[in-house]
């Protein structure tokens, strides 16, 4: 039965429950169903206050401020607690369910892991069957699996077939586990000094191997690995706690070689991203590739220029044929011209003839999206001068038109125009947008940035250096300074920031792959000393040396 056949209609206002798994942690482990789901629901019960930013994140929905006039999203029911604060049980769970699905609305019902495996599904679906409402089940990921392979450690091997999964009550015979199959405990963190001496007394070598992960699948996963014998006194002085998930058996032992998720040359690195908040997703996104937490925050605001005339008049002598060239010298110009082009109902035919300089790969990428190909693009260093190398001198025999369009920022430098004045060329520089300061961050994130709780700040550009520093202060000295060139790096300098990482060219690409070879080396020398793998906000800083990219 398909859920057109069973969903609610206006004619008969019957409500519809999804009971969703959310998986362990990571929001990337989340169905295609489950995220579907959640864009359609009317109501989402939760179960964990991590819920409300999952929802957040998938529906792309923007940060609850309060000047927000009225909630954006689904409404948001709290499953975990009820008004007393105390925790609901399996029972009231079901009822805050029903209640709101008998307001004939489509209700997601979120439940960490799986609905169906230890999880109170089951109990809550059959309240469902009870008030004659239709549901359906959407698995989820479940922490019993998914954490100990973010761990490295597999469950099962050719040589290790049985597994059997343990929620650690009060009452539990440990005798029946004496054999030599894997084990994963379940809610074992406080009593397993306990069931380690079960375990040894009912038949296990004392010296079987133990891992222990905490918050697994997120970027604050630790994993401290042990023996029965040991494993109460490593995990109290590692000051694990719940959740965590306990593995007992030989596989642990394969995690030293396949340990993937912890050995990421960033994982876990809180990582400042001054950047305007239109750019800074492919970023951030490629930082969360290599294992990092990134932290955008805003430095500038792009506005339209205060005087829209002279990109009026622009625009109108580029349809009349007036220029030779139209230099792009960012994404922003771009689109700042391409929403110009909107407004007067033009589409890409009107740079039939007109020759596109780009200043780089990811203006050209962006000048690609509107159907349009660069005619020139640096082949050396992707910047003004990188671009001013490559542009050929004004002919007039080969040039029927001397005169070039360069709509570009309003602190642009003016460099480029007087190159290209150089060349023979003439040059309309228009200021198509305004890049304005942005407001201050919230005191939290100035005081983690001045006292070095920020593993590391990537920079793009120079002015993101002067706004971060205008707006939040300096970063701390133990905070790695990763810049994207030259430039930028002498920018940073200015302001008294050493420079640790530059980018091999600039490309935003190109300045995370580089930060996390920074990162790589660094793991790689602490490993190799004997010393702890830490991350640079937990120890003092130390003598680094510039890393460029290769």
């Amino acid at each position: 039965m398909t859920r057109a056949q069973t969903s609610p209609n206006q004619s008969q206002p019957r409500g519809w429950v999804s009971f969703v798994g959310s998986g362990p942690g990571d929001p990337g482990l989340l169905t295609v169903r489950a995220a579907e789901l959640l864009r359609r629901a009317d109501v989402v019960v939760t179960e964990v206050p991590d819920h409300a930013e999952l929802i957040r994140q998938v529906l792309g929905l923007p940060v609850p401020s309060e000047d927000a006039s009225e909630p954006v999203g689904p409404e948001i029911v709290d499953g975990g607690f009820g008004e007393d604060g105390q925790p609901l049980t399996h029972a009231a769970r079901g009822k805050v369910v029903v209640k709101q699905a008998k307001r004939g609305l489509r209700v997601v019902r979120l439940m960490s892991g799986d609905p169906f495996l230890y999880a109170s599904g089951p109990e809550e679906a059959q309240a469902c069957v009870k008030a004659g409402l239709a549901f359906e089940i959407v698995p989820g990921v479940s922490s019993v699996n998914a954490v100990p392979a973010y761990a490295g450690i597999p469950l099962t091997t050719k040589d290790h077939r049985e597994v059997a999964v343990v929620t650690c009550g009060d009452k539990v015979d440990w005798s029946q586990y004496s054999t030599k199959r894997t084990l994963v405990l379940l809610s074992a963190v406080g009593q397993i000094g306990d069931i380690a001496k079960a375990l040894i007394a009912a038949g296990r070598s004392p010296q079987t191997a133990v891992a222990m992960t905490r918050v697994g699948t997120t970027t604050e996963q630790a994993t401290v690995t042990s023996t029965l014998e040991r494993i109460a006194v490593d995990a109290r002085a590692a000051r694990m706690s719940p959740p965590a998930v306990t593995v007992v058996g030989d596989v642990v032992d394969l995690r030293e070689s396949l340990s993937w998720f912890e050995t990421k040359p960033l994982f876990g690195w809180r990582v400042l991203v001054p950047r305007t908040k239109e750019q800074a997703g492919s970023l951030s996104e490629r930082l969360r590739g290599y294992g990092a937490v990134p932290d955008e925050v805003p430095t500038i605001s792009v506005e339209p220029p205060r005087n829209p005339q002279q990109m009026d008049k622009a625009v109108r002598g580029l349809v009349e044929g007036r220029y030779e060239w139209i230099a792009f010298t960012s994404v922003n110009a771009v689109k700042a011209v391409r929403e110009k082009f909107e407004e007067y109902g033009l589409d890409a035919r009107a740079f039939s003839g007109l020759k596109i300089a780009a200043v780089g790969d990811k203006t050209a990428e962006a000048i690609g999206q509107w159907g349009l190909r660069a005619d020139l693009v640096p082949s050396g260093e992707q910047s003004a001068a990188g671009l001013l190398a490559d542009w050929p001198e004004y002919d007039e025999a080969l040039d029927p038109i001397n005169r070039v369009f360069l709509p570009r920022a309003d602190i642009a430098t003016e460099n480029l125009v007087a190159g290209l004045i150089d060349l023979g060329w003439e040059c309309d520089d228009v200021t198509a947008y305004r890049t304005v300061r942005a407001a201050p961050p919230p005191p939290e994130t100035r005081d983690a940035i001045k006292t070095g709780k920020f593993d590391a700040v990537v920079f793009t550009s120079s002015s993101t250096v002067r706004n971060l520093v205008g707006i939040a202060g300096k970063p701390h000295t133990s905070t790695i300074i990763a810049v994207i060139g030259p430039a930028t790096a002498k920018t940073a300098e200015e302001h008294g920031l050493r420079v640790d990482v530059l980018a091999s060219r600039p490309d935003v690409e190109e300045l995370v792959d580089a930060l996390a070879d920074f990162g790589a080396a660094r793991r790689a020398s602490l490993v190799e000393s004997g010393q702890p793998v830490t991350k640079p906000s937990e120890r003092k800083p130390s003598a680094r040396r510039r890393v460029r990219a290769e």
